[in-house]
């Protein structure tokens, strides 16, 4: 009878183990604004510097509030899309320090989804 030997449950290299390095901070917020034509959204600032944008049609709101949101623990920004009467809406939220580039990538994603009905 042979009996396998037994293995230390995984295995890898240290190329593998090595940190990696991640961009942090709150990054450029333009990469996320210069997405929006005046076309198609709405854009307010109000009088404490956050930034508002709606669609025209109302169903999309983003909400960039560079010293966090009132009533919020520290959210810096607020992706909206209103649902039907059939389908739930949603919405995404990030940190004041979340990468302007993750929340820009999330909002090309919603509107690369969206179509004219």
């Amino acid at each position: 009878m042979t009996v396998a030997p037994v293995s230390p449950g995984f295995s890898t290299t240290f190329e593998a183990l090595r940190l990696r390095e991640r961009q942090l901070g709150p990054g450029q917020p333009t990469l996320v604004m210069d997405q929006f034509s005046a076309d198609d959204f709405n854009l307010v600032v109000d009088d404490r510097a956050d930034v508002h944008v709606s669609s025209k049609d109302g169903r999309f709101y983003l909400g960039w509030f560079p010293l966090g949101r009132l009533g919020t623990d520290g959210e810096g920004w607020k992706i909206a899309v209103t649902g039907t009467a059939k389908v739930r809406g949603y919405h995404v939220s990030f940190d004041t320090e979340t990468s302007a580039d993750i929340a820009a990538a999330a909002v090309a994603r919603v509107l690369e989804t969206s179509r004219r009905v």
